[in-house]
């Protein structure tokens, strides 16, 4: 695995704390400002993860590098949005507090009504806040499911450069030995001209020497015929 898909997973997983401490925030107020330590401390260390991930696109091959470009614009889209929300979080939070500090609170019935009723909230809140980390490790597996599948994508598109990059070459070679054959196809043409040219000669020629013996032999017994008969 390298540096960088390391980054991308630590990442995530920042990302699904970080989503769970802020339902929580909503909910717990007797754990408010340890979850805010928390979140400050992921905050930062997403930032910080999200510098080192620049960095090391940097050193990519191009291909690769507008790949994971994209990527880290979502990253960090996603964590400028989670600060947004956190901010927004706290201000309502300090509103309510606010707002229940001028409540004046009297009698010892409504006391215990309220203590019972905030022991339910209470409840419902731990289910909630454990149904939210449920999500936030669904969406962290989801995530790493994500980066498995581009990864393999990646790895597709690899081959199928290398496979093009073979099949050009093997294209090539072909036209250089449809070129050869088509040379070798002219010369062995030639060849056969020339033989043929010199077979036709040779034919003439022997006519020719047929001929002339054919005329020497006629000349030289045509005479004495005459001489014997008389």
């Amino acid at each position: 695995m390298s540096l960088l898909e390391q980054y991308e997973q630590q990442y995530a997983a920042l990302i699904a704390e970080i989503t769970a401490h802020i339902g929580r925030l909503q909910q717990c107020a007797a754990e408010r400002n340890e979850l805010c330590n928390k979140i400050d401390g992921s905050l930062s260390e997403a930032q910080e993860l999200l510098e080192q991930m620049g960095l090391e696109v940097r050193e990519l091959n191009p291909t690769q590098r507008s790949s994971f470009n994209g990527k880290l614009q979502v990253a960090q889209a996603e964590l400028k949005r989670l600060q947004t929300e956190y901010k927004q979080t706290k201000d309502k939070l300090r509103s309510q507090s606010n707002a229940y500090t001028t409540l004046d609170l009297s009698g010892s019935g409504d006391y215990y009504e309220d203590v019972s009723i905030s022991n339910d909230q209470r409840q419902r809140l731990l289910d909630n806040s454990e149904s939210i980390e449920r999500t936030g490790n669904r969406l962290t597996e989801g995530y790493r499911v994500a980066l498995e599948t581009e990864a393999l994508g990646t790895q597709v598109l690899n081959d199928l450069h290398h496979q093009r990059e073979t099949l050009q070459s093997a294209r090539a070679r072909l036209r250089e030995t449809n070129a050869e054959l088509g040379r070798a196809s002219r010369t062995l043409n030639t060849m056969m001209l020339r033989a043929l040219r010199e077979k036709v000669v040779l034919y003439g020629v022997g006519v020719c020497f047929v001929v002339a013996v054919g005329v020497s032999l006629y000349l030289t017994f045509a005479p004495s015929t005459p001489a014997a008969t008389s």
